[in-house]
């Protein structure tokens, strides 16, 4: 017989190993127990109302009435010969496209002079958030101040260069520029330092490679860092095209009657506006559920459409 020789206090090792070692239940079940909550308040506060909204959308459900009333489609195809709505949503992608592309562009170079060798360099970054910062209502009233049409700053200089007064309140592309100038004003710094962080994560061996290969700066910045930059980029594209297509507190505050917001002939009225108004000032519930999710479907077909086009722009 062969005798097994085992060393003192062996067998206590094996078994306090085997009482820690994980079970299968453990290694399955709470991954998913700590990513839960995020998906429980986001099924409550998110999902929820998402899917109430669309089931709200095929009644007429006005506020106060007793009980509403079942009409399928309706509510979308009054929509779809809405011509406020449509005016709504051509003033909704006005402003979009002349406050994101913008905005874009300018994070990106601030971000690479923010990445630059500069004093204070802690002080510069902070300084691009503070308009984030600060508070919306009082930056409305700045630029609304600064888009008076009778002794606003804008005209003061457009007449020095021999160009005529605009009313900005009351002009459609005027006022889509003092709003578009509101949205840039907030976000430009916001974005910069997202594309900033982005920048620093690049290896610095890779820029010191192109160097030694005789890369000059704009080079180096157009071969290297736009191309790492890649998604961070796409990433800030599909923010900014979520949170311009819903704009709402800019052209909201800057209605200088201090109406229902969008001008009096609705001039720079937006879709979230219009939503705005038929469901807390005609109390159409219905009607304004069914605005909330052709929004929905808007934003989801062009932040999809940026990301595929930002893909392939940014090589």
């Amino acid at each position: 017989m062969t005798a097994v020789l085992t060393r003192p206090g062996h067998e206590r090792v094996e078994e306090a190993r085997s009482r820690h070692r994980p079970s299968n239940l453990d290694t399955k079940v709470t991954p998913y127990l700590f990513v839960a909550p995020f998906f429980l308040l986001f099924g409550a506060v998110g999902l929820f109302p998402l899917l109430y909204t669309a089931y709200v959308s095929l009644f007429d459900w006005e506020l106060g009435a007793d009980a509403p009333a079942f009409i399928g489609i309706d509510n979308y195809t009054t929509l779809v010969s809405d011509g406020q709505f449509w005016n709504a949503l051509f003033n909704t992608f006005s402003i979009f496209l002349l406050s994101s592309a913008p905005q874009i562009v300018v994070a990106v170079l601030l971000a690479a002079l923010l990445n630059a060798n500069l004093r204070a360099r802690t002080a510069w970054r902070m300084g691009v958030l503070l308009p984030y910062v600060a508070s919306l209502v009082a930056l409305t009233i700045i630029f609304g101040n600064l888009f008076g049409p009778q002794y606003g700053l804008a005209n003061d200089i457009l007449e020095t260069i021999g160009i005529g007064p605009v009313d900005w309140q009351a002009d459609t592309f005027g006022s889509h520029l003092a709003i578009a100038s509101m949205v840039n004003w907030r976000w430009t710094g916001y974005n910069a330092l997202i594309v900033l962080a982005a920048m620093q994560a690049i290896p610095k061996e890779v820029h010191e490679a192109a160097v030694v290969d005789g890369a000059g700066a704009a080079r180096r910045f157009f071969s290297i860092t736009l191309p790492m930059l890649k998604p961070t980029i796409i990433f800030v594209v599909v923010t900014s095209t979520i949170g311009g297509l819903q704009i709402f507190t800019e052209p909201k505050l800057f209605d200088p009657s201090g109406g229902s917001g969008g001008g009096a002939e609705h001039q720079y009225q937006t879709v979230v506006l219009y939503l705005y108004q038929s469901a807390f000032q005609s109390f159409d519930l219905g009607y304004a559920s069914a605005i909330a999710w052709v929004l929905f479907l808007v934003v989801i077909t062009v932040a999809g459409l940026n990301f595929l086009l930002t893909r392939r722009a940014v090589r």
